[in-house]
């Protein structure tokens, strides 16, 4: 992903591929993510883990750390290596005013 001559403090948008996230984040959705904000226990989160970059909740029991999709039929994943967290989203806009949602 390309900054875009943003800073890397800035939020920026991206589009959801796939239906990994829906029915809440469906295939094509815009979300807004904001890179200074903290990934705490039920965030939606774009991270980067195991070579790939990745929309999903972010999840904390105890000292363990997991990526959920809302669409179960996607396993859960266990965060045992290192990641980097490159934002939280904080909106999701659609083609009408019914479909933006505020997510923090």
């Amino acid at each position: 992903m390309s900054g875009g001559g943003c800073s890397e403090l800035e939020p920026y948008a991206l589009q959801v591929k796939g239906d990994s996230m829906s029915p809440e984040f469906w295939d094509g959705c815009i979300i807004i993510i904001d890179p200074g904000a903290q990934a705490v226990n039920g965030a939606y989160v774009v991270i980067d883990y195991d070579g790939d970059t990745i929309f999903r909740q972010f999840i904390v029991e105890g000292e363990r750390r997991y990526l959920k999709a809302l669409n179960e039929e996607y396993p859960v994943t266990e965060l045992t290596g290192s990641f980097n967290v490159r934002g939280i989203v904080v909106q999701r806009a659609g083609r009408r005013r019914s479909q933006h949602k505020h997510c923090v």
